[in-house]
C-alpha cells in the first residue's frame, strides 16, 4: 500500500515530476554536502524529458529554489521570484557557511543527447572542488507525483511501510480485504493508515487537502490575464465563472450546464498550476484539476454531500492511485498522459462512487471505466508548458470520472474488464508508446501546432 500522505502532497506548479520532484532532489542533495572539504561550484545536469521540457515545466527554477533550501510543501509561491532574481544576480549559494559558485545560466546543463539508463526523468548534482574534482555526485529519478528515487535504487525496495493489517497490492486483493473485513475501501485504507499515525492526524490531513483543493479552485476563479510562457495563453476560468453565475437564477437552463461547472473547476485549478501557484498533486500536478473538480461537484451539486463523504472520496481515491503507482506508473514521461489524467480520472471516479454510497465492487468498476477510456493518451505539451492540451484535458478527465461513477452505480459491480486488467494494459501501452509522445514535446500537438 502507498500512503495517502504520499499520493496527495501539497506543492507548487506546474509539474510534480518536473518541478516538485527536482526541487526535492536539490534540497536532498544540499543536505548531504560534505563539510570537511571546501566546495567551489555546484553543477546540475538534466537528462531525457527533464532536459527537453526544462524551461516550460520550470525545472530549472525548481532546482534553484531547492538549492536555496526551499521545499514544495512550505514555499510561498509569492516569494519565489525574489529568490530567483537574487540567485541569478549573485551567482552563488551560501551553504554550510561556504560561498559556492552557482550560475544558473551555465551550471544547469540540459543534456538532450544522452539517454538516461533507468528513467526518462533523471537529474545529476555535482559538487566540485576548485580544481574540478568531484566531491559529491548524486543522481535521482523523478518517477512521478513528486516521488524521487536515487538512480541506483530504482529497482530495489525504495518505498517501504510497516506491515499493514489489510494490505493489498492489486484490485482483487483490495476487494478481498473489503469482503474479509466487511469494510468499505475507504475504511480499509483508514485502518492501514492508522498503523502509521493517529486517526485524528489522518482526518486533519484529509481536511487540509480538501481545503487546499477548494482554495485553489476559488483563487483560480478570480484570476485574469495570461499564463507564464511564450504561448501567452489567456486565463478563461474567471470569465467562464461570470457567465455561469449570470444564469444562476434562470428558470430554464440546459441540463448539460453542470458539465460547464465541472469543467470550470478543473480549468481553474490547472490555470493556477500553470501559473506556479499552490496545488495538490492528485496524483500529479499535470492532472491536479481532475479530483478537485469532481470533489467540488460532489460537495456543491450532490444533495447527500457531507464532510465524511469528502473524506471517504479521498481515502478511496488513494487506494486506486496507489495501485496504479505500484503496478504501472503515474509519470507522463514514462507512460504518457494516461498515467496522469487517466489515473486521476480513475481515482476520481472511484472516489465519487464511494462518496455516493456505491459498494466496493461498483467502486472498482468505476475506477476501471475511468482508466479504460484514457488508454493510449499521449503527453505532448506545446512548448513544454503544462497548458495546451493539459488544462482542458483535466476538464474532460473530470467529466469522464463522473460518467464512469454513474455507469458503475447503475450496474451491480459485475464486469468483464477488471481494474487489474486495465492497470496492466496501461503499463504495457506506456512501454510500447513512442518516446516522442511521453512528455518530450517532440511529437503530437507539440510539433503540429505553431507556438506563436
Amino acid at each position: 500500500m502507498i500512503s495517502l500522505f504520499d499520493l496527495f502532497k501539497i506543492g507548487i506548479g506546474p509539474s510534480s515530476s518536473h518541478t516538485v520532484g527536482p526541487m526535492r532532489a536539490a534540497r536532498r542533495f544540499i543536505a548531504h554536502l560534505p563539510t570537511e572539504q571546501p566546495i567551489h561550484r555546484i553543477q546540475v545536469t538534466l537528462y531525457g524529458s527533464l532536459a527537453w521540457t526544462a524551461k516550460g515545466h520550470a525545472t530549472d527554477t525548481a532546482i534553484m529554489l531547492g538549492l536555496w533550501g526551499e521545499s514544495p510543501e512550505t514555499i510561498n509561491p509569492d516569494d519565489a521570484p525574489a529568490i530567483l532574481d537574487t540567485l541569478r544576480d549573485q551567482k552563488h549559494l551560501t551553504l554550510n557557511g561556504q560561498h559556492i559558485a552557482f550560475d544558473p545560466e551555465h551550471d544547469i546543463i540540459l543534456d538532450t543527447t544522452t539517454t538516461p539508463p533507468v528513467h526518462p526523468n533523471t537529474l545529476q548534482f555535482s559538487a566540485l572542488s576548485i580544481t574540478g574534482d568531484t566531491l559529491l555526485k548524486s543522481r535521482f529519478c523523478s518517477v512521478g507525483g513528486g516521488f524521487i528515487v536515487p538512480e541506483d535504487h530504482t529497482e530495489g525496495a525504495t518505498y517501504t511501510l510497516p506491515d499493514m493489517p489489510l494490505d493489498f497490492t492489486s484490485g482483487v486483493e483490495l476487494l478481498n480485504r473489503t469482503q474479509e473485513s466487511n469494510l468499505s475501501i475507504a475504511d480499509v485504507v483508514m485502518t492501514n493508515e492508522e498503523v502509521l499515525r493517529p486517526k485524528a492526524e489522518i482526518t486533519a490531513y484529509l481536511d487540509r487537502i480538501i481545503d487546499v483543493m477548494m482554495a485553489c479552485i476559488n483563487r483560480g476563479l478570480t484570476q485574469t490575464g495570461t499564463l507564464p510562457g511564450r504561448l501567452k495563453v489567456k486565463r478563461r476560468a474567471a470569465a467562464l465563472h461570470e457567465r455561469l453565475q449570470a444564469t444562476t437564477f434562470q428558470n430554464q437552463k440546459p441540463a448539460h450546464e453542470i458539465m460547464d461547472w465541472v469543467s470550470l473547476y478543473a480549468i481553474a485549478v490547472n490555470e493556477e498550476n500553470a501559473a506556479g501557484s499552490r496545488v495538490v498533486t492528485a496524483p500529479t500536478n499535470g492532472a491536479a484539476g481532475v479530483i478537485p473538480a469532481v470533489l467540488r461537484y460532489y460537495r456543491d451539486h450532490c444533495p447527500q454531500a457531507s464532510q465524511d463523504g469528502l473524506r471517504h472520496f479521498l481515502l478511496t481515491a488513494a487506494a486506486i492511485g496507489g495501485l496504479f503507482k505500484l503496478n504501472a506508473s503515474i509519470s507522463g514521461a514514462e507512460v504518457g498522459c494516461q498515467g496522469e489524467v487517466g489515473v486521476a480520472s480513475s481515482m476520481a471516479a472511484a472516489g465519487l462512487a464511494a462518496a455516493l454510497g456505491a459498494n466496493p465492487q461498483q467502486v472498482e468498476n468505476a475506477a476501471e471505466i475511468g482508466m479504460e477510456h484514457h488508454l493510449g493518451m499521449t503527453c505532448d505539451p506545446i512548448a513544454g508548458l503544462v497548458q495546451i492540451p493539459c488544462i482542458e484535458r483535466n476538464a474532460f478527465g473530470a467529466i469522464k470520472a463522473i460518467n464512469a461513477a454513474s455507469l458503475a452505480m447503475h450496474g451491480d459491480g459485475a464486469h468483464h474488464v477488471s481494474l487489474d486488467h486495465v492497470i496492466r494494459t496501461m503499463a504495457e501501452t506506456g512501454r510500447d508508446m513512442n518516446h516522442r509522445y511521453k512528455e518530450t514535446s517532440l511529437g503530437g500537438l507539440a510539433v503540429n501546432v505553431p507556438e506563436c
